[in-house]
């Protein structure tokens, strides 16, 4: 709606008054439109609901995963389809187009094999029998290096595609309004440059951690320094958990640079340490969900990172990290 001359208002407020005139005018001009239902306004807020941002406790989270869960389950689904070329990495690794071999499983059976051409006996017998077992091996085949070559282009969506979820996930805890896709495309385009290359330096932090952790994991035991290194790996994921979220929202809620959201990021992880530590927790709680339900049933386990693991456990990182933000950033700047 249209402001008077007089009338003095916030930024939040210009912003939510220019998307309700675009989406008015979309649902105007659209006609007959099947998805509609995705761009309608709602039924409002309720004064119940605009207590969960200023009192944002853990009982204030679990009324509002109640109330949201549809358009929090919506935002997974984003996340995942929107970083579709991992989906070629996974084809990739199933296996179907390697090619699949068998090898000696033991390093014994190459003598052991060149014994048994001199001397067939029953002790060689039943030493083959022993050490000559074959296991089964992949090879990448030339459509599986096509392929991950491919989903490497998930470099290119990953920060995008943050940005957008980070976008609309912020808005469902503040207690706004949500049109899904007019949001996503909305964030992305005011902060593209920055979700470019802040995406491309997240990507290449997170491979560097997992290899840094599979690394020193697989040589743990061998000397103190590596086994050091092991728990600094750990300490440092960790710690890049916890900042990512505050990188984010900063992002898409202010004009900073990439250094200095850095920076921020790590402040806040330090001031917030109590509510990091509880998002941190309810992050393993979802991942052991997770890892339970491949162990007792494989097809269950599977479906769930495709209908909520990724989006709630983002939900509950914004939940921790905002009302620092709007503590130290926000309510300052209003007051001013």
């Amino acid at each position: 709606m249209p402001f008077e001359d007089n009338e003095r208002h916030t930024l939040d407020e210009i912003e939510q008054a220019e998307l309700e005139e675009l989406a008015a005018k979309e649902k105007k001009e659209s006609g007959f439109n099947p998805f509609r239902r995705t761009y309608s306004d709602g039924d409002g807020v309720s004064k119940d609901e605009e207590q969960i941002c200023d009192n944002p406790n853990l009982k204030n989270f679990f009324k509002m995963l109640g109330r949201k869960l549809n358009p929090i389950l919506s935002v997974n689904l984003m996340s995942v389809f929107g970083n579709f070329p991992l989906f070629f990495a996974l084809f990739a690794v199933s296996g179907y187009a390697s090619i699949h071999s068998t090898a000696p499983y033991f390093s014994v059976f190459a003598p052991l094999y060149g014994v048994m051409h001199f001397d067939k006996s029953p002790a060689t017998a039943a030493l083959m029998g022993i050490f000559g077992m074959q296991a089964d091996i992949t090879i990448l085949s030339t459509v599986d290096y096509i392929l991950l070559g491919i989903s490497a282009l998930v470099i290119l969506t990953f920060g995008p595609v943050n940005v957008g979820c980070t976008y609309i996930l912020r808005n469902i805890f503040r207690g706004e309004g949500i049109f899904l896709w007019h949001d996503f495309f909305y964030a992305i385009k005011r902060n593209l440059r920055q979700a470019f290359v802040y995406g491309i330096l997240d990507a290449v932090i997170i491979l560097l951690l997992l290899y840094d952790i599979f690394f020193f994991n697989l040589n743990y035991g061998l000397n103190t320094p590596l086994n050091m290194m092991f728990y600094a790996a750990l300490f440092m994921a960790v710690l890049y958990l916890i900042m990512r979220p505050y990188i984010y929202l900063m992002m898409v809620t202010f004009d900073l640079s990439i250094l200095k959201m850095f920076k921020n990021a790590l402040l806040f992880t330090v001031l917030g340490i109590k509510r990091n530590i509880l998002s941190v927790l309810g992050i393993v709680l979802l991942v052991g969900i997770e890892f339970a339900l491949l162990m007792l049933y494989f097809p269950l386990g599977v479906i769930l990172p495709f209908v909520g693991l990724f989006s709630i456990g983002y939900m509950m990182q914004i939940y921790a990290a905002y009302p620092k933000i709007k503590e130290i950033m926000i309510d300052p700047y209003y007051e001013n």
